[in-house]
């Protein structure tokens, strides 16, 4: 029957005042039937009928709303996890391509500016060498304390006039000056005059 299909799929839930008044209508029929009034127990029969059908057609209806309403919720559910997804998809790219920037910056740091080694205190070369046994003016000339260069032994003597008669002789515990600041022309004349005399 009409109503019970219609009570079986939820009507008197989703509709229930449309599904008392056509079970009032049923009950009606059944009363007048039992007077034995059956054209007025047909008419009550009738608009149960009537109106069972018309609550299982707008049954069906909001059954298929519903189900068009779940259908649109799960598309909408779904959309929204997929823009959620590519939300993260584009950040970590983001955040993926700021750390590459990153590194590739202080990479070209590194080559622009490679770190510099602390430099060494280098030891301030002397300006005074005391003369040992056995050594000659080209000797001490030639120390890297001094000039690292033998041909430069006529810039000791020069500046060591007052205390050496002889560039071929000095002696043990001399202290003798070591001139600094030289310019090239003191340097290359101090070749020449190396060069014309020597003190072998």
């Amino acid at each position: 029957m009409t109503l019970d299909r219609v009570r079986l799929s939820g009507g008197g839930r989703i509709f229930p005042e449309e599904y008392t008044s056509a079970e009032d209508a049923m009950r009606m029929g059944d009363a007048r039937l039992s007077a034995g009034d059956v054209k007025e127990a047909d008419n009550y029969f009738g608009l149960a009928l009537t109106k069972g059908k018309l609550l299982e057609s707008e049954l069906a209806a909001e059954q298929r709303r519903q189900q068009e309403e779940n259908v649109r919720l799960a598309e909408a559910k779904r959309l929204e996890e997929q823009r959620r997804q590519h939300l993260l998809e584009e950040q970590r790219r983001q955040e993926q391509e700021k750390a590459d920037a990153e590194s590739r910056l202080r990479r070209e740091q590194k080559q622009r500016f490679p770190e510099k080694t602390r430099p060494s205190r280098e030891r301030p070369l002397p300006a005074f060498h005391t003369a040992k046994r056995g050594e000659t003016l080209p000797l001490i000339a030639a120390s890297p304390d001094v000039y690292n260069d033998p041909s430069l032994w006529p810039l000791l003597y020069r500046a060591n006039r007052d205390q050496i008669k002889d560039p071929r002789h000095i002696w043990p515990g001399q202290v003798l000056r070591i001139p600094r600041n030289l310019s090239r022309d003191d340097i290359n004349e101090a070749r020449r005059y190396a060069q014309q005399r020597s003190i072998y």
